[in-house]
């Protein structure tokens, strides 16, 4: 089985340059960032489900919810400034 090179990496970044526009790449990239950070929290939440929680976890859970929500407050705020506005 061949090994993935530069060229195919290329051509599949061009690819989906083309299917999703220029000024959609940013809001995937976010969207598929957010999806893999609820992914590890759910793999990390099924392992520790057979064991009760110590305090510090519980802490650990809370500010990383309340970092997200922040981050999500400030993304929504960034959009919907004027110079981050579309020009079209």
């Amino acid at each position: 089985m061949a090994s993935i090179g530069w060229a195919e990496i290329l051509i599949c970044l061009f690819v989906v340059l083309l299917l999703f526009g220029a000024n959609k790449l940013p809001d995937l990239a976010r969207s598929m960032g957010r999806s893999a950070r609820i992914f590890k929290s759910e793999v990390k939440e099924m392992k520790n489900d057979g064991t009760p929680e110590q305090p510090a976890q519980q802490h650990e859970i809370e500010s990383a919810a309340a970092q997200e929500t922040r981050s999500a407050a400030h993304d929504a705020d960034f959009w919907e400034r004027p110079e981050n506005q579309s020009r079209s």
